[in-house]
């Protein structure tokens, strides 16, 4: 460290019990609860608090969902008995709520830090040693994104800690594709850099965040395509929930091609994207948006001088505990590459201060729900009822549509159900897959059910309160017992 340092700066160097590289939903989480465990704690980071969350993903994509989800409800008030004329919508309006969201949320994570005696350092950090950085300024990227120049420039200060977190999360990347390099051609990144509706837009990848794009625009007017590789939209979701999401889109007007590729996209008048699978097309786009792909933020931070192993795709391999190959060197959230969630990195993060304070904390990643803010909504948790079958279960599964619960037909909002996959010897819950109005508040009963190993008697006999749209738990736990009581039962 010394070395690489001038005298003048060596004087500078600044000691903490850890330090925290990243201050994405996973960094600043960490760097609290280490704070709270009172340890001095630094932390670095190069844009905003809140890292792609609350800044490029999770957060302004909601808040530009709502808009969108508004808009619909107000386009459908005479379905409610209002009357609601000449609806519109001021897209501008829509991103300055969205940046009000964002900046809201960011000032105050940045407030918590400061609170819990977190130092937060502005710059880009690079090993120097084991667990010693020197940290850079920055030069200012694109508007679009990215938003800071790649290689970090001036070293401007240093920091050595007992521990250090690498918390440095992923970027979005373009896909292989010939025209891939176009103008028009952009990541979820560069999305929010457009301040219009497209007319036309492709969205390569049906995906959660391809997904959730694509309903955003077609609320908006735009004409929307979506290209996916795999059979259904949601892959990863139990198989189906993606064929609703399909029959859903499709109904909405947006055109979805599955067991399909983009071959190559040109430019002509417009953006020509040439699609190659079952039904083989060429489509003209004011705009193409890959919604799949991200790689780790790995790069130029000196993981090769610490001694730190990276894989192939340069994701850092982490344990239970999330330490690296190297002593006092952790790493958490989307660079572990483990799920490149929100909350998992979040969760990492509470685990691993537990652990650099002394504490004897893992993480089981058997428990993790996630859910897409696609209309309608979409949330799971568990094992699908393929994967279930794969691992040896005879399982039983059964569905309750939102059709046949009070609540959501007062709500008027009745698309969708509830899958639930249990074993069929003890009745265990081994999965739950919802598709509808809230399914990403509703998933949280699931996931507790998994982790506290309930099975559906006990689910069927909690008394759940009416009229809401949580029963439907209930109600899918009675169905898989052959015992529904508002849906007919079926044929013995």
């Amino acid at each position: 460290m010394v070395a690489a340092l001038t005298a003048q700066q060596t004087q500078s160097v600044r000691e903490f019990d850890l330090l925290v590289i990243g201050g994405g939903p996973g960094g600043y989480v960490a760097a609290i609860r280490a704070a709270q465990h009172g340890l001095s704690v630094g932390l670095v980071e190069k844009e905003r608090p809140g890292g792609v969350c609350l800044n490029w993903g999770c957060i302004p994509t909601k808040a530009m969902l709502r808009s969108a989800e508004v808009l619909q409800t107000v386009r459908d008030a005479a379905v409610y008995g209002v009357q609601a004329d000449n609806v519109g919508f001021d897209y501008a309006a829509v991103r300055r709520r969205m940046a009000d969201v964002v900046t809201g949320l960011t000032d105050g994570v940045a407030g918590l830090l400061k609170a819990n005696g977190v130092t937060v350092i502005e710059g880009h950090a690079r090993f120097t040693g084991p667990t010693t950085v020197e940290i850079c300024d920055l030069a200012p990227g694109p508007v679009d994104g990215p938003r800071y120049a790649a290689q970090a420039a001036e070293v401007v200060d240093a920091a050595t800690a007992r521990d250090v977190i690498i918390a440095t999360g992923s970027t979005p990347i373009p896909l292989p594709i010939p025209g891939a390099d176009l103008l028009g051609v952009i990541t979820s990144d560069g999305a929010f850099g457009l301040t219009a509706v497209p007319e036309r837009i492709v969205i390569v990848g049906g995906s959660a965040v391809g997904a959730e794009w694509a309903s955003l625009f077609a609320a908006f007017g735009a004409a929307v395509t979506v290209v996916e590789m795999r059979d259904t939209l949601v892959p990863a979701e139990d198989s189906d929930i993606g064929a609703a999401l399909g029959r859903s889109f499709t109904q909405r007007g947006i055109t979805v091609l599955t067991g399909s590729t983009v071959s190559s996209i040109a430019r002509a008048d417009a953006l020509r994207v040439t699609v190659a699978g079952p039904k083989p097309a060429e489509i003209d786009a004011d705009v193409v948006l890959f919604g799949v792909g991200r790689k780790p933020n790995t790069a130029d931070l000196g993981l090769a001088v610490a001694g730190v192993a990276v894989d192939e795709r340069g994701f850092v391999g982490v344990d239970d505990q999330l330490r690296t190959n190297v002593d006092h060197v952790y790493a958490i959230g989307d660079v572990t590459g483990k799920a490149l969630l929100a909350h998992v990195a979040s969760h990492q993060g509470l685990t691993v201060a537990d652990v650099v304070a002394g504490h004897d904390k893992r993480i089981d990643y058997d428990v993790v729900p996630a859910a897409t803010f696609t209309h309608p909504e979409i949330a799971s948790v568990g094992l699908t009822e393929a994967e279930a079958k794969a691992a040896g279960h005879d399982p039983v599964t059964a569905k309750f549509p939102f059709a046949a619960l009070g609540r959501a037909r007062t709500f008027g909002d009745t698309e969708g159900f509830v899958k639930i996959v249990a074993g069929r010897e003890h009745g265990e819950v081994l999965g739950a897959h919802i598709i509808g109005p809230s399914a990403s508040d509703l998933i949280t009963e699931a996931a507790l059910a998994i982790t506290l190993e309930a099975t559906l008697d006990e689910l069927a006999d909690t008394i759940h309160a009416h009229p809401t749209l949580g029963e439907i738990g209930m109600e899918a736990a009675l169905a898989a017992l052959g015992l529904p009581v508002h849906i007919t039962p079926p044929k013995r």
